[in-house]
């Protein structure tokens, strides 16, 4: 069972095709695709995100508070197996500081995981004590929680070459869906993003390269404030909000269609209203 320990600043821009096709050009000066891109091409993440069925969890990082923090399951493969490697991850953000810290389960081990508390048989190493021991206050303080959004998009990442720990990716197809919870089931659903952008995020222990810096710079590329997570639940929302408002209209539509329209005169002229 492989862990990973994470702890980084995480920074955001939204590229068009243009700023994404010329900084690649200087990408490639500074850095090394990662392994995982064969010959060039990017690779499938797919992501299930666990919530309370209240959504307290995206509502309270929605809020920008100092410390906020989430679960999810990751895997590579879509439709991923019973036997395939996912990875269990919690997440969090302090002052701007993301903290990621992950166990390596089969999905079905992640399954009886987050269904019933039940871990794996190996846990003789330290720091699987440790992760699963931090697991379990997750579980504990949020008892209740539940698949609640499903995101997969394809990525390319880089690494610096003289920088290892400095990691750029650019993400493109963004897919959601709060249906169909599984990472059994293929990827399929909405577009958060337009086909023509990128998301790209610098992710970097230290400082910023002064090559990366400058570049952006020129190519007018500036910081935003994007969560895949909340923005797929600001569409949730929102989709929910047209349908309460259709719903009304059709309703009040309904209820005039069955006023016999001579009534209403008879009301108007007697002054009944």
């Amino acid at each position: 069972m492989a862990i990973s320990t994470f702890m980084r600043k995480e920074l955001k821009y939204m590229l068009s095709m243009d700023q994404y096709e010329r900084l690649l050009e200087e990408i490639h000066k500074y850095m090394i695709p990662d392994k995982f891109c064969v010959g060039g091409k990017d690779y499938g993440i797919y992501n299930l995100y666990y919530d309370t069925p209240d959504d307290y969890l995206i509502r309270t990082s929605l809020e920008k508070p100092y410390y906020k923090e989430k679960i999810r399951l990751r895997s590579y493969f879509s439709p991923a197996k019973q036997d395939d490697k996912v990875f269990l991850e919690i997440k969090k953000k302090v002052g701007g500081v993301v903290t990621k810290r992950r166990v390596t389960l089969t999905l079905a081990e992640s399954d009886a995981y987050m269904t019933n508390h039940t871990k794996p048989v190996d846990l003789s190493k330290y720091l699987q004590k440790q992760i699963f021991s931090e697991l379990d206050v997750f579980m504990n303080t949020y008892h209740d929680i539940q698949p609640k959004q499903y995101i997969s998009y394809q990525r390319s990442a880089f690494f610096g070459k003289d920088d290892p720990d400095f990691r750029l990716t650019f993400d493109r197809q963004l897919t959601e869906r709060r249906y169909d919870l599984s990472l059994g089931l293929p990827s399929y659903g909405a577009q958060i993003i337009a086909p023509n952008q990128r998301l790209m995020e610098v992710k970097i222990a230290g400082a910023m390269p002064i090559w990366l810096a400058k570049k952006m710079s020129e190519l007018e590329i500036y910081k935003i404030s994007f969560s895949k997570y909340g923005t797929a639940y600001h569409r949730f929302i929102k989709n929910q909000l047209f349908e309460q408002r259709r719903s009304a209209i059709v309703k009040s539509s309904r209820i005039m269609q069955t006023i016999n329209p001579a009534n209403l005169l008879k009301v108007y002229q007697k002054g009944n209203f």
